[in-house]
């Protein structure tokens, strides 16, 4: 294999997957990409692979968050995917565009060509979405989409109660209009996870001018005075060096993305000085205005038999939900991680929900990262805030490479984050404390009655939430001196260097990012194509 190629990608997550598609369709270029994970994993492709694979040291990054008095100076679990495919190759499989305001806001604060208008385009190229849908849905693109077919009458419970206190049902909260209760959309078809892997990356494996190699873990980016020409890796135990002639693109995460540029000399000089990096280029943002879902759980009992899979799936029930997934495709096998979701206000005032909730209906257990079914039949209610303004950052430790950066993620440290989740406690509370959920489901078992006022909410919050598995915006797209990237992905004062990931979001967007990321690099390949 030679060792120079038009275009290096860097990362095979979600949206590295798409940009490698879409540049390599031009048989005229050269595409690299490079995963430093492995190609697969056997469990993968199964839905709820996403509770085993969630701290799996094979097919996932497995890192912690640097502890901190708000979060009860604990070490959050952060998983991210280090397959093909990236983190969705092991998420929870729920697929949400976000709200028109994110993408509007993205706009407002200077970046064109980024507003809801702009953007949806995109989701639409990207998507196959198999149920009925309105023309404001994708019914052509790459990535198959499909609502959730689990049904249980603790839901209609939901959906009723939800009535009374003004909260509608949705039948697409991807249509442009997010709040209400709503059946899952998942990147499941024919029972099968739809990773960016399995979407992008697989119809097109054979193609002759994309290569890719796994394993290969970048140690940094090769510059030419302030030109990226090239990437140096370590993969089996060598240093290799690849070479561009058109450009590089930083697919890496939130995470890996700020930590390859700071490893090349990119980024806050007295950071890269402390960790005897040469300073190439210096840009004030890398790896700050770190952002993510932050989520407390709330579990209820069961109390009517046989409507939790705490019960359905343990024993033999989980004999017969294996059998019922191989033959029907159905079942607690094919759930993601929940069937059911709410985008809520927290105030009517409001012009768009502030809070997203998944319903579970199991007891999870969590513990270091690992994720169980618990023995007691239960429900699970998890809260968040879809547009935390709390900040925090991401900064290497060491010139090792084979070295986790520092995570601090600083949840909780502005004072609308926290009054935003202890409301969404509490409108919880009222959804499942009304008497039409009363009739399937009994006592609160997590945080339980005891926890009652504000401040004992808000003392939960920080005892026991955890990341919802987002993290964003560590190499910011924007126009001020933070900004990392400009509004076409592009490296500031750097050539041939662009970013394409969850990393550039200005702010978060409200719900799950893995559809946003697939958006995103579909929007990088069309700004390079564009260009070149």
């Amino acid at each position: 294999m030679s060792n120079r190629f038009d275009y290096i990608v860097v990362g095979a997550g979600s949206a590295g997957c798409a940009v490698a598609n879409r540049l390599s369709f031009d048989k005229n270029k050269t595409v690299l990409l490079l995963e430093a994970g492995k190609s697969s994993h056997p469990l993968s492709r199964i839905p709820v692979s996403f509770a085993l694979l969630i701290d799996h040291p094979t097919a996932n990054w497995r890192y912690r968050s640097h502890a901190d008095e708000k979060t009860s100076n604990r070490n959050i679990p952060i998983p991210r995917g280090k397959l093909v495919g990236g983190s969705s190759a092991i998420n929870g499989l729920v697929y949400v565009r976000g709200q028109n305001l994110d993408y509007d806001i993205w706009a407002q604060m200077g970046n064109k060509g980024w507003s809801s208008e702009e953007v949806f385009p995109f989701f639409k190229k990207l998507e196959n979405y198999v149920n009925p849908c309105e023309d404001l849905r994708g019914k052509k693109g790459l990535v198959n989409i499909s609502q959730v077919t689990d049904r249980n009458p603790i839901y209609e419970a939901m959906f009723e109660a939800g009535k009374k206190l003004n909260i509608p049902f949705n039948e697409d909260y991807n249509s442009g209009d997010q709040e209400g209760f709503a059946y899952t959309q998942t990147t499941i078809f024919k029972g099968k996870r739809m990773s960016a892997k399995v979407a992008y990356i697989d119809p097109i494996k054979n193609r002759k001018n994309l290569n890719i190699l796994t394993e290969s873990l970048v140690s940094k980016i090769i510059f030419e005075n302030k030109k990226a020409i090239g990437i140096e890796i370590l993969r089996k135990g060598k240093n290799e060096k690849y070479f561009c002639n058109d450009e590089i693109i930083l697919s890496g995460g939130a995470i890996n993305s700020p930590q390859i540029l700071e490893l090349s000399g990119v980024g806050r000089p007295e950071i890269l000085k402390r960790n005897n990096v040469e300073v190439i280029h210096e840009l004030q943002g890398v790896g700050e205005n770190l952002m993510d879902h932050l989520g407390p759980r709330l579990v209820y009992r069961v109390k009517k038999p046989g409507l939790s899979y705490n019960e359905k799936a343990r024993g033999l029930g989980l004999i017969k939900q294996a059998l019922n997934y191989a033959f029907k495709q159905d079942g607690f096998l094919n759930l993601p991680s929940a069937p059911v979701l709410g985008f809520f206000k927290t105030r009517p005032e409001l012009a768009s929900p502030d809070i997203q909730v998944h319903f579970i209906p199991y007891r999870v257990v969590l513990d270091n990262g690992k994720r169980t079914l618990g023995k007691d039949p239960g429900i699970t209610c998890t809260v968040n805030q879809n547009r935390p303004e709390s900040r925090g950052n991401i900064h290497i430790k060491s010139n090792n490479p084979q070295e986790h950066p520092e995570i601090n993620c600083n949840f909780l440290d502005n004072p609308l984050d926290r009054e935003t989740l202890v409301d969404g406690v509490k409108l919880i509370r009222k959804i499942m404390g009304s008497e039409e959920v009363q009739n399937y489901c009994g006592e609160e078992l997590q945080p339980g009655d005891n926890f009652s006022s504000d401040k004992d909410i808000l003392q939960f919050i920080r005892d026991k939430a955890e990341t919802l598995y987002h993290p964003s915006g560590t190499c910011k797209m924007g126009q001020d001196k933070f900004s990392v990237v400009d509004e076409k992905l592009k490296v500031k004062g750097l050539e041939n260097l662009r970013v394409a990931d969850a990393s550039i979001m200005p702010t978060l967007i409200s719900g799950n990012t893995n559809g946003p990321c697939m958006m995103i690099g579909e929007r990088c390949a069309e700004f390079i194509i564009n260009d070149n």
